[in-house]
């Protein structure tokens, strides 16, 4: 983690996305994206509000939906969200340098950059390029937080992860093995395709990513 500049990176995938959504029209962003419920506009809206917010603003936010995530989520996007789709690219642009966060570790950034990226890359059929010790420190954190606070470390509980593409190990038990990226997507919940992860733990996952939404 400590060889990895995160707002460096952050500020990197910020552009980088703008860079792309830029040549896209108007009815792409509408299309489904990997997060459950919201299509690739409304993932587009809550990056921009999660890149302004501060500790501050966070509380204020949580304040204001009477503690819910998905009211706070539901409120951010709503005020980002513009009527033409290049206008919220556009608000992207303005904010890709900001550093602020919301009380918790900065790896959450990094988790959120990627995810949020391929939440809206693979539906358009985009293919993203991360820098793999980046996607390995945000894997592992997540791997190692509790569910309270975000993370996924009871849904690898008994799973060995490999990264075949990066230098990520972690954990005992059933094997699940594939690109850094698709186990990171993999246990925040998104849907990768069968072939892209191996081994009895890749369906340990599944089942309980399934039981947990269900």
């Amino acid at each position: 983690m400590a060889t990895v500049k995160v707002w460096d990176v952050v500020e990197q995938e910020r552009m980088r996305l703008v860079e792309e959504l830029r040549l896209l029209p108007a009815e792409s962003f509408a299309v489904g994206s990997l997060c459950e419920g919201w299509d690739v506009h409304d993932v587009l809206a809550h990056l921009i509000d999660t890149a302004k917010t501060s500790r501050l603003r966070f509380i204020v936010a949580m304040a204001r939906a009477r503690g819910g995530f998905d009211r706070a989520n539901a409120a951010g996007i709503a005020r980002e969200r513009r009527a033409d789709p290049q206008a919220t690219v556009a608000e992207l642009a303005r904010v890709v340098s900001l550093t602020r966060t919301p009380p918790a570790p900065l790896a959450t950034r990094l988790v959120e950059a990627f995810v949020h990226g391929e939440d809206i890359r693979r539906p358009l059929g985009l293919t993203g390029e991360y820098p793999p010790a980046a996607v390995v420190a945000g894997l592992d954190y997540q791997c190692r937080t509790s569910a309270s606070m975000g993370g996924s470390k009871a849904l690898v509980d008994g799973v060995r992860l490999e990264a075949t593409d990066a230098d990520f190990v972690r954990g005992h038990g059933l094997t699940l093995s594939g690109a850094a990226m698709d186990i990171l997507l993999a246990v925040t919940g998104r849907p990768v395709a069968t072939a892209a992860l191996c081994g009895p733990g890749a369906e340990r996952v599944r089942e309980r990513v399934a039981k947990a939404s269900g």
